[in-house]
């Protein structure tokens, strides 16, 4: 390596080379959530068209090859000459970073495209990209390579219509996955069709014979109807609020039901803010404020009495809260937080003045909503309390540990290993097979609380959740702290079957909901054990699936083997089961990894909620499919 650094070693990335270069600091990541968000960026193109009163219709179609087209009915992207370039601006706009009509008050006064990177950024990250354009009675057309034109902008016929249609193929040398997931884009564009109800949108993946449409004229209103159609809701009809202030538009649906959890969904220019930012801050200041007052007024609460909190006011809340922002101002380019001071003065604004009309005119379902929120107070108080008797087992010596935990003698993080095992037969096996000086063995007794389903008070209640929480060490909710961990490792270790997957998701649901950090740091595993064992000419092969041990066999065709079909680690012979999956040197690990925290969150509320038609079909969609987990 050269030491000199100089001119020369100065290199400068032209075009569209620094997003090759650095392609995560457009989209993200280069995993499947920054693949989403390629067709994420052109179809938030059509939606501005869609917002701007220019379109009513968008179609996007997936095909067998993996290439993706979005047409809309909007105004077309212009191919004139641009005067500065000399080149056609659907060329500009294609091939340029930060060169779009979104920096134009003239072209949008709202849109989420912001950055005027997006498309150009697609094309970019894409193997192939091709653009028509209809307008003013005829078709234009241009071809790129990796963000590089291959053609000219050119007039290939004449036509009726208006509109563009960008498809493109994801670069496979970019992306570590190209296989779009259709469950996460129906749910995306199933938003934008509730958040626009001018819009209809079509879906269509023939890699599956799958079409959707979407229309819902009842837009966020209905949406909330939507999220909440499995649950009891306590005010039948959403409490809707719209109002402008200082430029900004604020549109707000709530309703409240029987659930514990919350679920606020907010969205700037119809980008979804999955970190938040200043109007759901806003929002949750008022909400907090104004519900006390009306808790007082109705005298829930007595002169003496504290307070609810806003966790307390927002148990059992389903809300879409959704504004639009002349120029939203974004942390980072996936647009995940809003940063915008006015808006949180706009929302507290709007609210003040619009929510005591509904609250007033629904007196008696508001009451039924704070007594609601009195009884959340109560289990905080409790849960609180069981959250201290937890801290202070911590705080004890080994003695307080689980009884049936098995401990190691290391507690060196960079060795150490829990492994949550299915039930006492395979826990015994395991105490034998491991190894003392760094494998710690917890046994399970059947299936666990499903924490999706129960309230914090409750699963602090439970003595197989309390044995986990104090086994790892690093307490729960609010209180997981990390520098508290027991373990390096935490090993999911279940049968290879039905309720096995099912305790596997049960341990899962538990981690992600309430002990996050251990997720986020990597500290997660589930270790896959063989279904078959197979003797040939004295020796001994582990297969984890029925494909590998066809392949096998067809290989020694002819050959006499013996099959062993493992129905349960219980069935292993402690020698077994730590060669097969619990030896470091020779086991199969699958790393629990939240890359897309959002459509993590859909997936837990899907496989442990309560909408069992929704569950089956996403577990009939996806059986065939499932080789890793990637949370």
């Amino acid at each position: 390596m050269s030491t000199d650094y100089n001119a020369q070693s100065i290199k400068i990335l032209k075009g569209l080379e620094p997003v090759r270069q650095r392609p995560g600091m457009y989209i993200g990541s280069t995993g499947k959530a920054g693949l989403h968000h390629l067709i994420y960026e052109v179809v938030d193109n059509s939606i501005d068209e869609v917002v701007g009163g220019y379109c009513d219709y968008i179609k996007i179609t997936i095909f067998e090859d993996g290439s993706v087209s979005v047409w809309d009915n909007g105004r077309g992207i212009p191919v004139d000459i641009h005067p500065e370039t000399g080149t056609s601006a659907l060329e500009v706009v294609m091939t340029t970073l930060h060169a779009g009509g979104k920096f134009s008050k003239d072209s949008y006064k709202i849109s989420g495209g912001l950055h005027g990177v997006g498309v150009s950024v697609v094309n970019a990250l894409s193997e192939w990209m091709e653009v028509k354009v209809y307008r003013d009675g005829k078709i234009y057309r241009q071809r790129y390579e990796r963000g590089k034109p291959t053609t000219p902008v050119e007039i290939i016929g004449e036509t009726d219509k208006r509109g563009s249609l960008v498809a493109f193929k994801p670069d496979s040398l970019v992306f570590t996955t190209t296989d779009f997931d259709f469950d996460i884009l129906e749910s995306r564009f199933k938003e934008l069709a509730f958040l626009n109800p001018r819009v209809t949108i079509e879906f269509e993946d023939r890699r599956y014979d799958e079409k959707r449409v979407f229309h819902f004229e009842g837009g966020i209103v209905e949406f909330v109807k939507y999220l909440n159609r499995k649950k009891t809701a306590i005010n039948k009809e959403p409490f809707y609020i719209e109002g402008t202030y200082n430029d900004v538009k604020i549109q707000l649906a709530m309703q409240y039901t029987n659930a514990y959890d919350e679920n606020i969904l907010t969205f700037v220019n119809n980008i979804k803010t999955v970190e938040g930012g200043t109007h759901l801050t806003g929002f949750k200041t008022v909400l907090t404020k104004m519900m006390n007052d009306y808790a007082r007024k109705l005298n829930v609460l007595k002169d003496k009495d504290p307070n609810l909190q806003g966790e307390d006011v927002r148990e059992g809340l389903t809300a879409v809260l959704s504004v639009f922002v002349k120029e939203p101002q974004f942390e980072g380019q996936t647009k995940a937080k809003l940063g915008n001071e006015e808006v949180y003065e706009a929302v507290i604004k709007v609210l003040r003045d619009k929510l005591p009309e509904v609250f007033d005119y629904h007196t008696k379902e508001l009451k039924a909503i704070i007594i609601k929120a009195l009884d959340a107070a109560k289990a905080r108080v409790a849960a609180k309390k069981a959250r201290e008797m937890i801290r202070r087992k911590n705080a004890l010596e080994n003695t307080t540990l689980p009884g049936k935990l098995a401990d190691c003698t290391s507690t060196d993080l960079e060795t150490t290993e829990l492994f949550i095992v299915e039930g006492d037969s395979a826990g015994g096996s395991a105490k034998q097979a491991r190894d003392r000086e760094f494998q710690a063995i917890l046994p399970l007794r059947g299936k666990i609380l499903n924490v999706e389903k129960s309230s914090f008070e409750k699963l602090l209640k439970n003595e197989q959740i309390n044995n986990i929480i104090v086994a790892i060490g690093t307490g729960i909710g609010d209180d997981c702290k990390l520098e508290n961990l027991r373990y390096g490792k935490i090993i999911i270790m279940t049968d290879a079957d039905v309720d096995g997957a099912h305790i596997r998701t049960l341990l899962l649901t538990l981690f992600y909901r309430y002990m996050t950090p251990l997720i986020n740091a990597g500290h997660i595993y589930i270790a896959q054990a063989p279904l078959y064992k197979v003797e040939l000419n004295r020796k001994k092969y582990y297969f984890y699936s029925d494909e590998e041990l066809e392949e096998f066999l067809k290989n020694n065709d002819g050959k006499k083997v013996s099959i062993q079909r493992y129905k349960g680690l219980g069935e292993m012979n402690p020698d077994q089961l730590w060669e097969t999956t619990m030896n470091p040197e020779s086991r199969k690990l699958i790393k629990i990894e939240m890359e897309d925290v959002e459509e993590a969150d859909r997936v837990f509320t899907i496989l442990m909620g309560s909408e069992v038609e929704e569950r089956r079909e996403f577990i009939e969609r996806h059986a065939l499919m499932i080789t890793e987990l990637d949370v």
